[in-house]
């Protein structure tokens, strides 16, 4: 097993740097580290009621949007990854027509969904038998044995809990391994306390969003403040010494001989500079990362997703 396998974030705001990056990858294979493959673009369409993780505020993706990115990225036999990991649904929401539009375009025998609320993924496995199903790192499980379990189950991936990163006794003894996928970059502090709560403020906040849609503006509901000192401020840069990170060396000496090849970016509302610095850093040669992100900072800017601004003319005198 050679392979390092890269779940890439971004379905809407990275879009076009994914593709971007796909391409570099057909066009420039020798700037990537050996091995490397994309394995899945995950994330949602807003707004999209099951998406849990990520908020992604008051957008809408149109009907064709949603197509083009599906036949996009399908067409390069890379699946679409929808998070729909929301843990507060209810039996209320598994009926949401924009949700339901987003699994029939992607229903074509390729595509993944990864599923955190019991009550959907019933419904989703029941409705829509087509898709692989992937288990969430949102279930934080911690526990040797329930994890085991976890990897028993009719799961193509299960996404481990950050914290479990780098304990190689505990890897060694798991089974399927095959199915194991490993965040590499997670931008909490290990062990923290609120990251269970974050989601849940995120589903919140979602829902609040959803219902101000249909209320005049000044019957609309506040959205539920959080703050993180952590992961709101933390980078690439600032994670590298925390037990939890996963280093490009530390996939090819120690994950990948014990059967581990399976590792997911976090970062589908993150900055875009800070996203192509952390691509490089996982996925290209040292000697070539300069160069692959010149390539698409300027092909990002020939495409209009960066803008650059020249100065306005002054008057004289």
């Amino acid at each position: 097993m050679n392979s390092l396998r890269f779940h890439l974030p971004g379905l809407r705001y990275n879009f076009p740097l994914n593709m971007m990056w796909i391409s570099l990858l057909e066009t420039h294979p020798e700037y990537f580290r050996e091995g490397v493959e994309i394995a899945s673009i995950f994330g949602t369409f807003p707004p999209a009621k099951w998406n849990g993780g990520r908020f992604c505020g008051n957008d809408q993706c149109d009907a064709s949007f949603v197509r083009s990115v599906i036949r996009s990225i399908n067409e390069k036999k890379i699946p679409v990854r929808y998070t729909f990991t929301n843990p507060l649904i209810t039996k209320a929401d598994l009926e949401d027509p924009f949700c339901n539009f987003c699994m029939r375009e992607a229903d074509n025998g390729m595509n993944e969904v990864l599923v955190f609320s019991p009550i959907l993924e019933e419904y989703l496995r029941r409705k829509y038998p087509a898709f692989a199903y992937d288990s969430t790192t949102c279930k934080e499980i911690r526990d040797e044995k329930a994890l085991v379990e976890e990897l028993e189950k009719d799961y193509k991936y299960v996404v481990l809990d950050y914290n479990l990163n780098n304990h190689w006794d505990l890897l060694e003894r798991l089974p399927h391994k095959e199915k194991v996928e490993v965040l590499v970059n997670p931008l909490c502090v290990p062990d923290c306390p609120r990251r269970g709560d974050h989601y849940k403020n995120v589903a919140k906040n979602q829902e609040i969003m959803l219902k101000n849609r249909k209320l005049p503006p000044d019957r609309r509901i506040p959205q539920i403040p959080w703050t993180c000192e952590y992961g709101d401020n933390n980078c690439l840069y600032t994670i590298q010494n925390y037990s939890t990170f996963v280093s490009p060396e530390k996939m090819v000496e120690e994950y990948l001989p014990r059967g581990i090849n399976n590792f997911k970016i976090e970062g589908r509302t993150a900055n875009l500079f800070s996203l192509i610095d952390t691509y490089c850093f996982f996925m290209i040669k040292p000697e070539h990362q300069g160069m692959a992100r010149l390539l698409l900072l300027r092909n990002l800017e020939q495409a209009r997703v960066i803008t650059v601004n020249k100065p306005r003319p002054g008057t004289w005198p």
